[in-house]
């Protein structure tokens, strides 16, 4: 990999090595939200925690998905901030939130196709994969929370640009998803099926 050519970080989640134990949205939140975790988000009946559980019934088969936010190549919630406050990260391709320039609009959070943003109660700011210690936790070359503490090795997270990154060879192994690519946000979440 060229030193100049910018990251794609993005996040994988395999739906055939979870075991629905919540380890990872435990540890989203308690990393994340620490001071939130004695409360449930109204919205979702759940930790307020980054990562969305999805329970389907799909022919009769119950089955789980865990989203979060998909860092888009084309971010509706980047087109829709009037301020500028939303943004992708030139040098890892990751959506971030300027929090100087947000008002609390919400607009971004309305926008998500993905219905994975929320609203801190007691901040009023947008809230997203990742929180800032996750995005410490990366930049000092460790995991994110939800990928560290999965037990089955579920998740992954890594520079898709680096072709020997895990994730990387996980998505070229497995058979991946990536969700809503009808809307053209280009997602960079890949789910195994």
């Amino acid at each position: 990999m060229s030193q100049a050519q910018a990251k794609r970080y993005a996040h994988l989640f395999d739906t055939t090595r979870c075991i629905n134990c919540a380890a990872c949205t435990v540890a989203c939140a308690a990393t994340n939200q620490p001071e939130l975790r004695l409360h449930e988000d109204p919205g979702w009946h759940a930790l307020p925690s980054n990562i969305r559980r999805v329970e389907l019934n799909i022919r009769d088969r119950p089955s789980l998905l865990l989203v979060q936010c998909q860092h888009c190549d084309n971010a509706p919630c980047i087109r829709t901030c009037p301020f500028g406050a939303m943004y992708k990260e030139a040098s890892t391709g990751l959506v971030k939130l300027d929090e100087k320039r947000c008002i609390g609009c919400s607009y971004c959070v309305a926008a998500c196709p993905y219905n994975v943003r929320w609203k801190h109660p007691k901040t009023g700011l947008p809230m997203k994969c990742m929180g800032k210690t996750c995005e410490s936790l990366v930049a000092a070359g460790q995991s994110p929370a939800c990928v560290a503490a999965c037990p089955a090795e579920a998740r992954a997270f890594g520079d898709l640009n680096d072709p020997a990154s895990r994730i990387s060879q996980r998505v070229r192994a497995g058979r991946t998803i990536r969700l809503l690519e009808s809307r053209g946000t280009e997602p960079n979440y890949f789910v195994v099926v």
